[in-house]
């Protein structure tokens, strides 16, 4: 049976968007976005979920200080959205509430992506969820607000890495065109998520670089991230963001990636490539992603997780 997802909202009186663990401007942006057409083609208010703190550089988005940590678990939504969780478990403990929810949609653009939604509205070449949004807006003729084109921009940008990612298509360009002319400031919107950053953060980064190993003559680079380095500088989830790029962009680098102790026997793993398919080697943790930009979870030490990636990269 096909669904569509207008008459689904317009039909539902509680309605619960999700974002991922550690979110990033991507999940935020799309959240942000929905929540915004929602109110302007809907006329209703949505609930936004997040499961770990946000990052400092994204609280400029319009309504994002309405997103709420925690929810009563007991609470039935009449339709729940997910906006660029990959895997239904990045929910975290909101995942409870999407799974009790009477109607579920996925909206999504990792190819590793298993569709696990009512409705999944998932298109893998697209550079983000920002722009599977954006392109289902226009589907739908909905006129697109200043709130959600800031949204939808900064989406759009951090996960192209402010264009510069393999991801960056024409469509890309295309579309935060469209964007600009209805109110996102692109020299605005660079400022608050790469020239925001604190001194702490600057310090960790560069601490956390410094103490790269290198491997292969150079052409693998990883560095760990334990309990200790991020109580040292008093350091959020979000302060590893952008370590496994700046390894990665090593003229010699063709994998990067980081390692960062979450328990004694829990790591979690962001990797890089240049050339070859990560999103292969986590999917081997449960994990996934792009081509050349994954993450996983590995149930196991620092050292052992390292030994358990090695192995896996062939290069």
């Amino acid at each position: 049976m096909e669904y569509n997802l207008n008459d689904i909202i317009k039909s539902s009186k509680k309605i619960l968007l999700l974002s991922h663990v550690n979110p990033d401007g991507d999940t935020l942006g799309s959240m942000c976005a929905m929540y915004s057409m929602i109110e302007k083609h809907f006329k209703k208010k949505a609930d936004m979920s997040i499961v770990s703190n946000i990052p400092f550089n994204y609280k400029f988005l319009p309504n994002i200080d309405l997103a709420q940590r925690y929810f009563d678990p007991s609470l039935v939504y009449d339709l729940a959205i997910a906006l660029d969780v990959a895997a239904i478990d990045r929910m975290r403990d909101a995942k409870i509430l999407f799974d009790k929810a009477k109607f579920r949609v996925n909206i999504d653009h990792h190819k590793t992506n298993p569709a696990y939604g009512d409705i999944n509205i998932i298109e893998p070449d697209a550079s983000s969820c920002g722009e599977v949004l954006y392109n289902y807006f226009k589907k739908q003729s909905m006129d697109i607000s200043e709130d959600a084109a800031i949204c939808l921009y900064t989406a759009i940008m951090t996960d192209t890495g402010n264009f510069k990612f393999e991801n960056t298509t024409s469509s890309v360009f295309l579309t935060v065109a469209d964007l600009v002319n209805l109110g996102a400031n692109p020299n605005k919107l660079y400022k608050y998520c790469y020239e925001s950053k604190t001194k702490n953060f600057v310090m960790f980064q560069n601490y956390c670089v410094n103490k790269a190993e290198f491997l292969q003559n150079n052409k693998i680079a990883y560095t760990t991230v334990y309990k200790k380095d991020l109580e040292k500088f008093s350091a959020g989830d979000d302060y590893t963001d952008g370590i496994a790029e700046t390894l990665r962009a090593i003229d010699t680098t063709e994998v990067s990636f980081v390692v960062k102790e979450v328990e004694s026997k829990v790591t979690k793993v962001s990797m890089r490539s240049k050339k070859l398919d990560v999103a292969k080697i986590c999917e081997i943790f449960g994990g996934g992603g792009h081509t050349f930009a994954a993450g996983c979870t590995i149930k196991a030490s620092i050292k052992d997780s390292i030994d358990k990636l090695l192995k896996e990269i062939k290069l």
